[in-house]
């Protein structure tokens, strides 16, 4: 399948930006980013987009969840990324945008998944899949309301968000019409089986009177 050298990138390009943003040290690789300073924030088109390091301890673009609900959401995530990956594998004979689409999504599932399962034990201030998801790009769009809650920007978000956001908005794009064309050529084979049952029906039917007023003018020069 190698549409997991695109999941590979994505969530390469995911944990390498946030590395940057939130910073760290890798001693094997000798490695150390100082990182932002948390809340700061690095003006890349004015106010309009800039990017801000925040952390995200619930869902994606920053709906926050409990304490309680952090662990169940791991665990969720962490099943879903499986269910994704074998969903992939069942469908490596779709159309290459579908598995695209995939891909991107279960890259960036992974993305997050090792914030929340690994980056609280990396940074040592929480346990095992009590992390938190770094998220750094903030734009400046229209106000609405999201479950209950009302922005005047958008929530802040990651490679990862964005890459499941690509993919989902593809898979319900294309997939439905893949599924649509699908059913429009099995109605017009069954349209076509169907009319050649008739054609032959008819063309017996017409054989068969050919030849019985074949018999019934032999029988009658004989007689």
């Amino acid at each position: 399948m190698t549409v997991l050298y695109l999941t590979f990138v994505v969530v390469l390009i995911d944990q390498v930006s946030k590395f940057m943003v939130k910073g760290g040290t890798l001693p094997l690789l000798n490695i150390h980013i100082q990182g932002m300073d948390y809340g700061s924030s690095i003006n890349v088109f004015g106010d309009f987009f800039k990017i801000t390091f925040v952390e995200n301890p619930g869902l994606a673009f920053g709906i926050d969840v409990n304490e309680t609900s952090k662990l169940f959401l791991s665990i969720f995530t962490l099943l879903a990324t499986i269910g994704i990956f074998f969903y992939l594998y069942k469908s490596r004979s779709e159309k290459l945008i579908v598995r695209v689409a995939l891909a991107l999504i279960l890259g960036g599932a992974i993305g997050n998944l090792i914030d929340r399962t690994f980056y609280g034990v990396f940074y040592g201030y929480a346990p095992i899949f009590y992390g938190k998801v770094v998220d750094f790009f903030n734009a400046d769009f229209f106000d609405f309301t999201l479950f209950g809650r009302t922005y005047d920007r958008f929530p802040i978000f990651n490679v990862a968000d964005s890459s499941v956001t690509i993919g989902v908005i593809l898979l319900l794009l294309f997939h439905r019409t893949e599924k649509k064309i699908e059913t429009e050529n099995k109605l017009d084979t069954a349209s076509t089986v169907e009319s050649s049952s008739v054609t032959e029906k008819i063309e017996e039917t017409n054989s068969t009177s050919i030849q019985i007023e074949n018999d019934q003018n032999s029988n009658g020069k004989e007689n």
